[in-house]
């Protein structure tokens, strides 16, 4: 294994697929990677979460995105996701933190994902285990980072307008979702996200990379204004 190089700083990237109603979900996919701050990426995990995923059959049926289910199995029987308990997948993070010294965890959105992974492993272990996410590592979110860097440069909220990207709010704000950020970034107004764990998290550590590059002051921490 190639050796770990500590002069660089590393950052862990989330994305979680829940099941259930928005108040009370339960995550049953989790993907994440260890990153730079230039966006390459050292190792990679998609899991798929046993006890809600075969232990909550009638929920997954729920699933925002359930059209996709089919495609969970084709992957799981080709290997290129891992059914896993929820500790498994805790020990897991927890493991590849410590091994990198990682810096933070990240997610675009961070609240649903913190929350989320909060509630299933209160439900799950009957609130032996409160927490998923390591303590002591910060935990980012990239909407902010967004907001703040590519949200206030002088051309993307023109894109916006004339694209059609605007919020309902009143007045309109640009979209900080991930997909129009991506769409804007790689110029494929086109780009549909997959909604699936793995392959979001790909698009979020290039917003990260994007955010990283404006080399000024941004909000980064889920838990500040």
């Amino acid at each position: 294994m190639k050796k770990i190089d500590r002069r660089k700083a590393y950052y862990v990237v989330l994305d979680t697929e829940t099941c259930n109603t928005i108040e009370d979900n339960m995550v049953y996919d989790l993907g994440f990677a260890v990153v730079d701050k230039r966006g390459k990426v050292y190792e990679k995990f998609s899991f798929v979460i046993y006890e809600v995923y075969v232990g909550m059959k009638d929920v997954m049926q729920t699933a925002y995105y359930a059209e996709k289910l089919p495609q969970y199995e084709n992957d799981l029987a080709s290997g290129s996701r891992k059914m896993v308990s929820l500790l498994t997948a805790r020990q897991i993070l927890r493991d590849v933190c410590k091994k990198y010294n990682v810096r933070a965890i990240m997610a675009h959105h961070a609240e649903f994902d913190h929350r989320a992974l909060r509630r299933t492993i209160r439900y799950i272990t009957k609130s032996e285990y409160k927490y998923f996410l390591p303590y002591g590592i910060e935990v980012w979110d990239t909407e902010k980072m967004a907001r703040d860097t590519i949200g206030k440069s002088a051309l993307y909220p023109l894109w916006c307008e004339q694209n059609g990207f605007m919020t309902k709010q009143n007045p309109p704000r640009p979209q900080m979702k991930a997909e129009t950020l991506y769409r804007y970034m790689t110029g494929n107004i086109n780009f549909i996200e997959s909604h699936t764990g793995l392959e979001d998290v790909m698009i979020e550590k290039e917003i990260f990379k994007r955010c990283m590059s404006y080399h000024k002051p941004m909000r980064k921490k889920l838990f500040e204004d």
